[in-house]
This record gives structure tokens, C-alpha cells and sequence, in this order.
């Protein structure tokens, strides 16, 4: 059995990842907020990623494990089981090279990321809402069709594409004292923590998660993996649980896991539409709400704020009733 270490990826092949993908991403702007500021005692800088092409900063991981096969593997297409914004991602990045995608879904997914899905021509087969239905659904899938399997977040090409966007930060904004990304299967945190810990160590990493789905956060305080099968919470892309690779980078390198109860989440995801007058899905709205429940964390510090996606669906708003 392979070590877990030999299949992690390096800071070198987040570097070789950004010039494979650079025609295919956006480099994302930074935005600030006085507001926000104000409101927490820190100064806040939004990367965001919901302006990133497909809407989610996933692309970044699947442009580099799609445009990262050869030829001859490629020609089988590629396949992944996923909530949402790595399906469509996938698919855009499939579509952009010619081949095929398979992509395995929850049926309660939204509906906005299932149509994005089958607009950059991914094919979707249905689950139920379980991370063991998705895996027994997706086998089936996989043999069928003999595609590469891009796993959604514990690939180690994906982690080194999401490192990518962390790298961008730093270079456009100087002296961070902290980043904060969502942490759900953790390839975002993980893409953090490979490029942080090699270029800027002495920054603080966060994760923040809804604490309806908090087994990445009691994984960290056990120290090891629990996770939970069908956790319920509107931050629908943050459900699945860590697995080996993302546990390495998360139980080596993350600061400290913070929650946020549902109400706080959707309560942090409307002032952002209110105040900055940015589109963010509710799994984006999670590290703010973290840092408006935890202030003293973050007071008088220069923070960065990963806005990981904005897939919405717009009929059904977390804060509309009926």
C-alpha cells in the first residue's frame, strides 16, 4: 500500500498547474468593503472566485486534471460524482478540450447546476443524497464508460489546480495575516495549505463550516477522520467529507476549524448581495459568517477571503419563505 505522502502533490506542480490552465481560468479580482471592515475590526480581501469561469474556483482543479491527460487517455473522457460546481466545472473543462463527461449527481442537487452541467455538455446520471449512494452510483458509471475518474476534491491533480488561486492572492495583496476558505471535502484548503505553507508560512489558515455538517471540524479536533454520510445544511456544497490526501494537508497545516450555525450563514450570504452587490452561493457565505461569530479572531488583522462560488439557484433563495 502506497504512503499517503507519495501521492501528495508538490508546490511545483501548483506552479506547472497555473501555466496549464492559464488560458482556460480568469485571474479573479480581489474586492474590499469598508462596511465589512468596519464591522468586523479586520480588514477583509474577497478572492473572488464567483467570477471565475463556470462560476466556482473548481475549474481551476479540473482544467489541470483534464488538460494535464494524454491523448490516448483523454479519448475515454473523464467522469466524477459531485454536488454541483466540480460537475459543471468538469464538464466546461471537458467541453473545452472535445471529450466527454460523466458526472454523477445528487438528485436533490440544485437545478441551476444540474442545467450548467448539461450546458457544457456533461452527461448526469442521478443519486440519492448520500455520499455511499453517490460512490456505489458512480462505480457503476466508471466501468461503463472507462473515463478518468477526477475525484472532486482527494485528486492530486485537482488540489494542485485549487492551489493555484491562493497563489494569485498573494501576489495581489501584500501582508496577509490570514486566509479563510469553506471546507467541505477540503481541496480548496488543501490547495491553500500546499501553496501557503511554501511561500508564505507564517500565514494563518482558517476553515470555516456549517455546523450542520461539522465533521471536517470534530475530524480536527479528533484527530482523525469522522465522516458523516447525508448531513443536511443549505450550504449544499460542503456535505462531503475529508478524505486521505485533503486530511494530510488540513491535519498538518490548517490553524483551526470554525462553525456557523444555518441562520448565520444565510444571514452573512445576504449582506454580502446587500452590501457588495456580489452573486455568492451559501457554502461561499460560511467563512464570513465565521468571522462575524468569532471577531476576536480576526481583529486587526489583514484577512483573506475565499469566495469559492455563484451557482445560485435564484427561485429558491435561502431567505425566501414558502
Amino acid at each position: 500500500m502506497k504512503d499517503v505522502a507519495d501521492t501528495l502533490p508538490t508546490y511545483d506542480d501548483v506552479i506547472a498547474a497555473h501555466e496549464r490552465i492559464a488560458a482556460y481560468i480568469h485571474r479573479t479580482p480581489v474586492l474590499t468593503s469598508t462596511y465589512f471592515n468596519e464591522l468586523t475590526g479586520a480588514e477583509l480581501f474577497f478572492k473572488c472566485e464567483n467570477f471565475q469561469k463556470a462560476g466556482a474556483f473548481k475549474v481551476r482543479g479540473a482544467c489541470n486534471a483534464v488538460f494535464g491527460l494524454s491523448d490516448e487517455q483523454a479519448a475515454k473522457g473523464v467522469a466524477t460524482h459531485s454536488s454541483g460546481n466540480h460537475a459543471l466545472s468538469l464538464s466546461y473543462a471537458a467541453g473545452r478540450r472535445g471529450i466527454p463527461c460523466h458526472v454523477v449527481m445528487p438528485r436533490t442537487a440544485p437545478d441551476a447546476k444540474k442545467a450548467a452541467v448539461r450546458g457544457y455538455g456533461g452527461q448526469i446520471t442521478e443519486c440519492e443524497p448520500s455520499t455511499s449512494s453517490r460512490e456505489a452510483v458512480f462505480a457503476e458509471v466508471h466501468e461503463r464508460t472507462g473515463a478518468d475518474f477526477v475525484h472532486p476534491y482527494n485528486d492530486p491533480r485537482v488540489i494542485a489546480g485549487q492551489g493555484t488561486c491562493s497563489r494569485e492572492l498573494m501576489e495581489q495583496v501584500d501582508g496577509l495575516d490570514a486566509v479563510i476558505a469553506p471546507i467541505g471535502g477540503g481541496g480548496m484548503i488543501s490547495g491553500c495549505c500546499l501553496t501557503l505553507s511554501n511561500i508564505a508560512p507564517n500565514v494563518e489558515i482558517y476553515a470555516a463550516e456549517p455546523e450542520q455538517a461539522d465533521d471536517a471540524y470534530r475530524s480536527f479536533k479528533a484527530g482523525h477522520i469522522i465522516a458523516d454520510d447525508a448531513p443536511v445544511t443549505v450550504a449544499d456544497g460542503l456535505k462531503v467529507p475529508l478524505k486521505e490526501n485533503t486530511w494530510h494537508f488540513v491535519s498538518h497545516h490548517v490553524t483551526d476549524i470554525l462553525t456557523a450555525s444555518e441562520q448565520e450563514i444565510i444571514d452573512a450570504m445576504k449582506l454580502t448581495w446587500q452590501r457588495m452587490k456580489i452573486v455568492m452561493e451559501p457554502s461561499c457565505a460560511v467563512p464570513l459568517a465565521t468571522i462575524l461569530k468569532n471577531p476576536e479572531v480576526f481583529r486587526g488583522k489583514r484577512v483573506g477571503v475565499i469566495i469559492t462560488g455563484g451557482n445560485v439557484d435564484l427561485d429558491k433563495l435561502p431567505w425566501m419563505k414558502g
